[in-house]
């Protein structure tokens, strides 16, 4: 039954996330699909990014992990993205030089698919 839910919210782009349905998401997509992480030591606001591929009914879903750092604590928060098939290739070519730069190009203009990203405004 998650399965279906989450297939037509994915599908239909009418996931209306909350704080809730957005965590659910992320340990949905931990659970189902083993993720290719890229760590960024010499960031100062992103720990790594975690690409995962999830297959739903036949049809494969792309999602980034992207676990921002916390000021003053070595632990991060982790935000949910559903970005394209090809996002993680460009990020990880370009993530060494800037992890943030990186970020901002190749994940976060996908922040609107399903807001689960924190608001930097």
């Amino acid at each position: 039954m998650k399965k279906i839910l989450l297939y037509l919210a994915l599908t239909f782009c009418v996931f209306n996330a909350n704080a809730q349905s957005c965590e659910e998401l992320l340990k949905y997509v931990k659970a189902e699909s083993y993720g290719s992480a890229y760590s960024s030591y010499s960031s100062d606001a992103i720990s790594k990014v975690t690409f995962y591929d999830v297959v739903i009914d036949y049809q494969y879903y792309y999602f980034a992990v992207v676990c921002f750092k916390r000021k003053y604590s070595y632990s991060c928060d982790e935000y949910i993205y559903q970005v394209d098939s090809n996002t993680k290739s460009k990020y990880s070519m370009n993530y060494f030089s800037s992890a943030g730069k990186a970020f901002w190009k190749y994940i976060e203009p996908y922040s609107g698919n399903l807001n689960c990203g924190p608001d930097f405004d």
